[in-house]
């Protein structure tokens, strides 16, 4: 076996669809952000302007948030020096942990080291606790949690996306006495739209069902002091396990699980990507505490990130652009060719300093790529004004060279 000719054969395949992924080497720069540094692969510097960021409300650069890491930095050091079992238990993850119970009106909640590992870990680890559990699984959930999912063991069944009909009709077919659960999300973040979270209540209330909603692109942003979609719809008393990450409107890092006290201790007894995971460092508990502390009582940041998301897809239509909108923050810009993509995110980058990263199969099934912008409350009018201009001058050059093409 040849296996540098196979690894050849297997990154040709992504340069001849068009979907290879180059990463590019950019330096945030602290109080600035949205603007950093792009280094290109000659080593020459250029200004840029990232649109495409999971730190939705710029707190990655919050000064409440970095004087919480440093002080915990100074005080215990870089590591937490261990798993959570072994020596890694700090008086910061605990404190953590109370903040996002309390969150999210819950006895308790656990941390993981990402929301990846939250939803893997977890949903991977329930058919050990409910044996013959059988869980429903939206089609469009994240890779996170179908691997989760996959992982198990036990049962699954993938109901259509939000199409509550096919869900009821593969919950009757199954024994009513089956432990089960239904998997779904808040928002879903290629496409921006919202889940039916009190219709997927109503629906394992009456099916005897559990109920596991990913809240990782809704907390921080929505909701009175930023818990998610379901606090903002009042129905997160309705759910047993709520899933969220540190990481995008927090800006640190991490993820987690809250419920109640019973769940949460079977998790941490039972998961494997719990158990044998070093916690975070303290300093990134610390910062992510501060981070969720400080926007439960921020609703004015949430107010501008949703009047910056409705301003930009305002502006785009108004060019003709094909923009998916379903009253959330995300802003996809429909593509529709993964060559086309790559070929508008570069030209963006290299011609307008504008940084945006293709969206390819597998993130979204083929001929759905698209271009997916972020917009927060720290991109100001003249950066919305240069990526529209950007946008209307690309748009209608690449329209015209497909026209001459097609001709």
């Amino acid at each position: 076996m040849d296996y540098n000719e196979k690894l050849d054969a297997a990154i040709a395949r992504l340069h001849d669809e068009g979907r290879y992924r180059t990463f590019i080497d950019i330096e945030r720069r602290n109080g600035q952000f949205p603007h950093a540094v792009w280094t290109k692969p000659d080593g020459s510097q250029q200004d840029i302007t990232v649109w495409c960021g999971n730190d939705y409300l710029g707190m990655g650069q919050n000064p409440v948030v970095i004087e919480a890491m440093e002080e915990a930095l100074r005080a215990t050091g870089a590591g937490s020096g261990g798993t959570r079992n072994i020596s890694g238990t700090t008086v910061y993850h605990k404190k953590l942990e109370a903040e996002l119970a309390d969150l999210h009106g819950k006895e308790a909640a656990l941390l993981f080291t990402s929301a990846y590992i939250a939803n893997d870990a977890t949903l991977s680890t329930l058919p050990k606790l409910f044996p013959g559990l059988i869980i429903y699984s939206d089609a469009l959930n994240h890779a996170s949690m179908i691997e989760g999912v996959r992982r198990n063991g036990g049962a699954k069944r993938i109901f259509r996306h939000n199409d509550l009909e096919h869900l009821r009709e593969l919950m009757e077919a199954d024994d009513p006495a089956a432990p089960k659960l239904i998997a779904f999300e808040s928002i879903y973040s290629m496409d921006g739209d919202f889940g039916p979270i009190e219709e997927i209540c109503d629906l394992a209330d009456e099916f005897g069902a559990l109920t596991y909603i990913d809240e990782v692109h809704a907390v921080g942003m929505y909701g009175p002091r930023g818990a998610g979609v379901a606090e903002r719809d009042r129905l997160m008393h309705r759910l047993d396990i709520i899933n969220g990450t540190l990481a995008k409107a927090y800006g640190v890092m991490g993820g987690y699980i809250a419920a109640s006290a019973k769940m949460c201790d079977a998790i941490r007894s039972y998961a494997p990507g719990f158990i044998f995971t070093t916690s975070l460092p303290p300093a990134v508990a610390a910062g992510a505490a501060a981070s969720v502390a400080y926007l439960k009582r921020a609703p004015e940041l949430r107010e501008k990130h949703q009047q910056q998301a409705k301003a930009l897809k305002l502006r785009l239509k108004g060019l003709g652009l094909p923009i998916i909108d379903h009253g959330s923050h995300i802003v996809p810009v429909m593509v529709g060719n993964p060559v086309h993509t790559k070929l508008l995110s570069d030209m963006l980058l290299e011609d307008h300093g504008i940084y945006v990263q293709p969206i390819n199969f597998p993130t979204v099934p083929r001929g759905t790529e698209r271009l997916r912008f972020t917009p927060s409350p720290v991109h100001g009018p003249k950066e919305m004004d240069a990526l529209v201009r950007g946008m209307d001058k690309l748009w209608s050059h690449c329209a015209l060279n497909r026209a001459e093409a097609a001709g």
